[in-house]
């Protein structure tokens, strides 16, 4: 009977909690302010696919959003167990909703491989020991989608003794081995820092792993600074033949702003098959640099940059086999280097979103974000469109763009 009766109280108490839950979250959405995009031209129709992440930051309030099909949902208005998993990409929900028990607790999209036949996931689990040593291991799980049989199991990192973080930026399936791309911060035991990617790869027959190749090694001492970043993937999961890696140096002055060395930085190419690592050549001419490069935008053939050296931003297009500048599309908007820039390339279109820019305190400005859909052949708009809200106070709140999505 008190077996009953406890379960009786969990239960109610479960309830109440998620009464109460629902509760604050009427309360609190109610009264804040919701953004939509106001046409100024084209069709709205074009804003269907668009999913825009962002926040509300004014002390004390720190709301989470999305703008998805021109319709604001903040996280408290979503249900309870939406927001004990987190706000997914898009990505990651199409792959939940298709393979839910091959995608439980898998939530990094850098992690994941994706064809017609197979599901890859590999990801390293990290924890340090009381000796301050870290122990590191291999989470890999492959799914096979025709008969939905899944293998997964654990590997030990190689040479984990010195290495400090590791972080996974690509997955690839090639020839029937797993090739998992990883950024790695060394322990250098002294004043020295050392960064390098690796390329692991993992016989997934024989659960081992078959080699580690460090692609790159970078040491330096501040105030010098070295920083290895790669281009936003345009559909990271899916198959690739190349990987791109920006190369960046400077020196991080104490009396001065931070001198970028572009003498010394470069981009690189990597490629799963030949397993080549190339110096990419960045047309001079176009006064492209490794530093642009990384805030850029491949698909394993190109590479798009946002160039904003004119008063209009530009859209320029590397041919990764040329090394050529095959398409230069000025967009119809004015350039503010104080404004974030995101831009999606699908549906043989360019979406382009500005949001709103921060003052020299860092506090957000009031300033409408700005988004542009353009056709990336014609370089015709299709539409352009800013923030509006529905609160007269609306202007008064910090309204932080983080990402942009197009399903």
């Amino acid at each position: 009977m008190k077996r009953y009766i406890c379960s009786i109280i969990i239960g109610m108490v479960v309830i109440l909690s998620i009464g109460t839950y629902y509760v604050k979250v009427v309360s609190s959405a109610s009264g804040l302010p919701k953004y939509t995009f106001k046409t100024l031209e084209g069709s709205d129709k074009e804003l269907d696919p668009v999913i825009i992440h962002g926040s509300l930051e004014v002390n004390p309030i720190y709301e989470p959003l999305t703008i998805e099909s021109n319709q604001t949902i903040y996280a408290s208005e979503r249900s309870y167990f939406e927001n004990l998993s987190g706000i997914q990409d898009f990505q990651i929900e199409r792959l939940i909703k298709e393979h839910r028990s091959f995608m439980r607790g898998r939530d990094s999209i850098n992690s994941l491989y994706e064809d017609d036949d197979f599901l890859a996931y590999a990801s390293v689990n990290e924890d340090f020991t009381k000796n301050g040593k870290m122990e590191a291991e291999f989470d890999i799980a492959l799914l096979e989608k025709k008969g939905e049989d899944e293998t997964s199991f654990s590997l030990e990192l190689p040479d984990q003794e010195r290495i400090m973080n590791v972080v996974v930026r690509d997955v690839q399936l090639v020839h029937s081995k797993l090739q998992v791309l990883t950024m790695n911060d060394v322990n250098s035991n002294d004043e020295k820092q050392t960064i390098e990617v690796h390329l692991y790869t993992i016989d997934l027959a024989n659960k081992k792993v078959l080699s580690d190749k460090t692609l790159l090694s970078e040491t330096f001492t501040y105030p010098n600074q070295v920083e290895l970043e790669m281009p936003t993937d345009i559909a990271p999961s899916q198959p690739n033949s190349m990987v791109l890696i920006s190369l960046i140096k400077g020196v991080n002055h104490e009396d001065r702003p931070y001198e970028y060395k572009p003498k010394e930085s470069k981009l690189l190419s990597y490629h799963y098959e030949t397993e080549k690592i190339e110096t990419v050549k960045l047309p001079k001419k176009e006064s492209l640099s490794p530093d642009m490069a990384r805030g850029g935008y491949a698909d394993g053939k190109k590479l798009y940059i946002v160039d904003t050296k004119s008063d209009k931003y530009h859209i320029k297009t590397l041919d990764l086999s040329s090394q050529k500048i095959t398409n230069d599309m000025e967009l119809d908007l004015a350039v503010n280097k104080k404004e974030q820039n995101f831009a999606a390339f699908k549906n043989g279109r360019v979406y382009f979103l500005l949001g709103s820019g921060r003052d020299q305190e860092g506090v957000l400005t009031s300033k409408p974000a700005q988004l542009l859909i353009t056709d990336y052949k014609t370089g015709k708009t299709l539409y352009k469109g800013e923030t509006v809200t529905n609160k007269k106070n609306g202007k008064n709140y910090g309204f932080n763009i983080d990402g942009l999505e197009v399903k």
